[in-house]
């Protein structure tokens, strides 16, 4: 391009390209491939082309954008290998002269252009490629990220909640004092809110420097490994400081309210009495509310999942769920820690029994603490259950619909994100080896009115190494203006073979396709199916993105895989895999996505872990005199050390317990409620190995939990302890 304000690569080093053959990449892409200006390399169109390096650039001063890859060639090489017919291009950059705005070259072009091309602004064009980007990653990124933000502070709540309440038990007889001296209910409730006020307000604020600071690192981060982004400063708004913090606030006071309150509620009498400590335990009343939340939840999940499939009805039952196990808590505690503490009475003796007791004392507290963890367990659980139930499910896609002995897919990024070239099949077909072989290409469409993803392949042999269930009509007959759909779509649009639709393509043209086959499968091949010929004459840059080949009669899957390698050698070395390796690699990327979520997750458990360390500190604070007698009695620093521990760890395993629990659950109705709305067959998977994981991860969380506060109960003076009112 020889105007450099329109072209955002910069020359760095070498020369443009001056004959055919010849060509520039991007910095990044050189140093990654190993690759130096007169090197020769291939370059993949998908087919691949000799070329020889003669130049490298940069992009907005960087050595690319992320992972994406740059070539420059000439004018007729890219013509040639990358559009269907010479002199056609997909974009065409226009600069205004002097005096002439945007605006008015945009309306001076649009009577000249073609019918269905558009002339838009630099501003325009930079927006719709901003709403592509967010509608394809940044939307569901942010997404993710408010989610798990939510995870984080509703963690949090239980927490600052459980902080709150025990330090308002544990100023039970000052603020009995105060009242007693005249201060009235509000005034104690407002001089706990204050309290809380100044704590939300400095955690709130390091909250947003530190966000602000882990921004800056990420800035640097990207290109450190691997994923170089243009140069930039690094946005930050007023409102991108402000909502944090006024959520942080709220959410921290929000938390201390109920405390609060349950201080301004504090009788002048209470300050004669030794200090308060919370032993309520669960009411019938909590019982009756919990069971009642628990019963609605199950009816809303169940009727999302049989009666009438609802993400949104099987959601609103999770969410309830989540509620009758937050209020049911005090009432099953007791009861759990019991069980889960019963092991310690024949393992540990008199300390895990103590332990057991002291996690027994307050069913509230320990439900509070154990609550903060049980959600963030219950989310990761979710997660867990929810990815081996994808996997599973394209595992039993490939069996099912994948009849043949190999395959050639497209890899995402890397060597196949160009897609694999057509001419790969038709040279496997030729091979001895091999008795069918069936490229499925990609393009897109306007299907009355609807833009839809369309399948391009040979359709009359797409049936040999797919299966597409029972067949009505014949997919041989298609030829140039026929189409193959799926039972699903034909019944939705009321179709029927022999009945005729309309394809808008992106060139443009419209034109009347007839139906000439319906078939039943449609997760590999998808739900519109055309042949390569009626595609052409509107496709842009060719490639296939899964190549499926079956082998002749008394071929053994080594020889034919070997044959199937070397003829694809020629076309870049894609990477050839059996059936159960395709099916494997197919799910990868839930993996990828499950990596993500435990990394964003931890942060919540540790969160809740904190919460469990803050709750037994302030306890031993309260505990200071009985933990002193202990002491005197006999007890060990290591004995006492050890009890701490164990409380910890019986806290921990309840909220669990609680989470496994509430993440199976959550997990079946998401794999359940997505079935019903999809397409697809989802099938469902424990995961109990992965689950069994989580809690170890849990159980011994609680015992990190516990080190701080049981050195600093071991650490007690023993006189002064028992000393302490």
């Amino acid at each position: 391009m020889d105007d450099p304000e329109l072209n955002p690569y910069r020359l760095a080093e070498g020369r443009t390209p001056a004959r055919s053959g010849e060509v520039v990449v991007n910095s990044g892409a050189a140093e990654t491939g190993g690759l130096k200006v007169g090197d020769t390399t291939t370059l993949r169109t998908p087919d691949p082309v000799r070329v020889t390096i003669v130049g490298l650039a940069t992009f907005g001063g960087e050595d690319g954008m992320a992972q994406v890859t740059f070539t420059g060639m000439t004018r007729a090489d890219a013509e040639k290998y990358l559009t269907p017919r010479p002199g056609e291009a997909s974009t065409i950059l226009v600069r205004a002269g002097p005096g002439t705005g945007q605006r008015d070259l945009v309306d001076a072009l649009t009577p000249v252009l073609p019918k269905g091309i558009e002339a838009i602004t630099d501003q325009e064009a930079a927006q719709e490629n901003t709403d592509m980007i967010s509608g394809q990653f940044l939307t569901l990124f942010t997404t993710f990220l408010l989610v798990f933000s939510g995870v984080a502070l509703l963690v949090a709540t239980f927490s600052i909640h459980n902080t709150f309440a025990i330090v308002v038990a544990q100023r039970t007889r000052e603020n009995a004092l105060l009242r007693a001296l005249g201060a009235s209910r509000r005034q104690v409730v407002g001089a706990t809110l204050a309290e809380a006020t100044v704590v939300a307000f400095v955690a709130s604020a390091a909250g947003v420097l530190g966000g602000v600071g882990v921004a800056v690192g990420l800035q640097a981060l990207f290109p450190a490994i691997g994923f170089p982004f243009p140069e930039g400063d690094l946005v930050i708004s007023g409102l991108s400081m402000a909502l944090p913090l006024a959520v942080g606030i709220v959410v921290c006071l929000g938390s201390a309210l109920l405390p609060a309150v349950r201080a301004g509620r504090t009788a002048p009498l209470a300050a004669l009495r030794e200090t308060s400590v919370d032993h309520s335990g669960a009411s019938r009343s909590r019982a009756v509310t919990g069971i009642a939340l628990a019963l609605l939840a199950v009816g809303l999940a169940l009727t999302g999942v049989l009666v009438t499939p609802s993400v949104w009805l099987a959601g609103a039952g999770g969410v309830l769920a989540l509620a009758a196990f937050v209020v049911l808590g005090p009432v099953a505690s007791s009861t759990a820690v019991r069980i889960l503490g019963g092991p310690l009475d024949r393992l540990r003796g008199v300390t895990g029994r103590l332990a057991g007791r002291n996690a027994l004392r307050s069913p509230k507290r320990t439900a509070a603490t154990a609550s903060a963890l049980m959600i963030g367990v219950a989310v990761v659980s979710l997660f867990t259950v929810f990815g081996a139930s994808l996997k599973a499910t394209m595992d039993r896609t490939v069996s099912r619909s994948f009849a043949g002995d190999v395959a050639i897919s497209a890899a995402a990024f890397g060597a196949g994100g160009s897609g694999l070239s057509p001419a790969i099949a038709p040279a496997l077909a030729r091979q001895p080896e091999v008795a069918t072989a069936v490229g499925l290409g990609r393009g897109v469409a306007d299907v009355d009115g609807e833009g839809r993803s369309l399948t391009v392949a040979d359709a009359g042999a797409v049936g040999e190494v797919f299966d597409l269930g029972a067949v009505d009509g014949s997919l041989d007959a298609l030829g140039t203006d026929g189409i193959a759909v799926t039972r699903d779509t034909a019944d939705t649009h009321r179709w029927k073979p022999g009945g005729t639709t309309e394809l808008t393509f992106t060139d443009g043209t419209r034109k009347t396709f007839t139906v000439r086959a319906v078939y039943g499968e449609s997760e590999l091949v998808g739900d519109y199916l055309i042949t390569r010929e009626a595609w052409a004459p509107h496709r842009a840059q060719d490639a296939d993105r899964l190549i499926a080949v079956s082998f002749g009669s008394g071929v053994s899957p080594a020889d034919g895989k070997a044959a199937v390698e070397k003829t694809a050698r020629a076309y870049g070395s894609p990477e050839v895999q059996t059936r159960d390796e395709y099916a494997e690699s197919s799910a990868g990327g839930i993996d990828m996505m499950l990596t993500l979520v435990y990394a964003l997750l931890g942060l919540a458990v540790v969160i809740a872990l904190l919460g469990i360390a803050n709750t037994l500190t302030l306890a031993i604070h309260e505990r200071t005199r009985e933990l002193g007698l202990l002491r005197s009695v006999g007890q060990t620093r290591s004995q006492l050390r050890a009890m701490v521990r164990w409380e910890s760890v019986l806290v921990a395993a309840f909220g669990t317990a609680g989470g496994l629990a509430l993440g199976a659950f959550l997990g079946w109705v998401l794999v359940r409620a997505s079935d019903g709305t999809s397409d697809s067959a989802f099938a469902f998977v424990l995961a109990p190995e992965r689950l069994a994981v989580v809690a170890l991860v849990g159980l011994a969380a609680g015992a990190l939990a516990g080190r701080l506060p049981a050195r600093r109960a071991a650490r007690l003076d023993v006189l002064r302890a028992i000393a302490t009112e």
